[in-house]
């Protein structure tokens, strides 16, 4: 069900980061079978029991799961308890409080989960092509900061994405992009116009700082275990998630 990686600790607290993939769960295609997206036309019920298995396998109780209505933006919430449903509006997730787990739905874009070892405090991040581009993860990394957490110690997972080989985008979305990140500007295998959006996601946290950033190589339109949106259309969403034992 989940691959994780958790880069060395320097100190205190130790946080847990996992990516999940479209194995062992209850949906049926074309959503098969760990689907954890609410949104994309999935039954309900297989949706919820996914999650459920989500909570058991981490050992938390499942309203201790904090999730994301995603939109392409900026918007990043600060939270210190479960909530009863999706933050709206919400494309990152920060927290101090231990044993509460942020939880980033993706099937192309970066799913990006950033932790500082030393105050204890997590973030989860969508970060697609506008939303690097318009600058979520500085609003990521200031609602940390706001929480005392300090650039020095921050590491970061990304989770697995499209790959630039892959990723075929006009000249001018690309240059849009390349302006924030210059080194998500790439060619694809095709030799067109291409993004590698964990390039410009990596470029953009060590710009600020972030001197540990380990990337997941996999590559979601490559690899069958994995939700893809591009190659598929119609699917499912892995989760990237991120927590303090409590």
């Amino acid at each position: 069900m989940t691959r994780s990686d958790t880069p060395a600790a320097p100190t205190a607290v130790r946080p847990r980061r996992v990516v999940t993939d479209r194995r062992g769960g209850r949906s049926r295609s074309p959503y098969e079978s760990f689907n954890l997206g609410d949104h994309v036309g999935d039954d309900p019920a297989d949706v919820a029991a996914n999650r459920s298995r989500v909570a058991r396998e981490l050992g938390v109780p499942e309203d201790r799961l904090v999730w994301m209505q995603q939109v392409h933006g900026t918007g990043v919430a600060v939270v210190d308890g479960p909530q009863g449903a999706p933050v709206a509006g919400t494309d990152g997730l920060v927290t101090a409080t231990r044993g509460l787990v942020l939880c980033v739905l993706v099937a192309d874009c970066v799913p990006v989960l950033l932790a500082d070892h030393e105050t204890g405090v997590v973030a989860a991040v969508h970060a697609g092509r506008e939303g690097l581009r318009a600058g979520v993860l500085p609003a990521a990394l200031s609602a940390m900061a706001s929480l005392g957490a300090r650039a020095r110690y921050v590491t970061a997972l990304l989770g697995p994405a499209v790959c630039g080989a892959c990723y075929e985008v006009p000249a001018q979305m690309q240059a849009d992009v390349a302006r924030v990140a210059p080194s998500a500007a790439v060619r694809t295998r095709a030799g067109t116009t291409g993004l590698d959006l964990r390039a410009g996601v990596a470029e953009v946290l060590r710009r600020a700082g972030i001197a540990e950033v380990v990337q997941d190589p996999r590559c979601t339109v490559e690899d069958p275990t994995l939700f893809s949106h591009r190659r598929d259309r119609v699917t499912g969403r892995q989760a990237g998630i991120v927590w303090l034992d409590a």
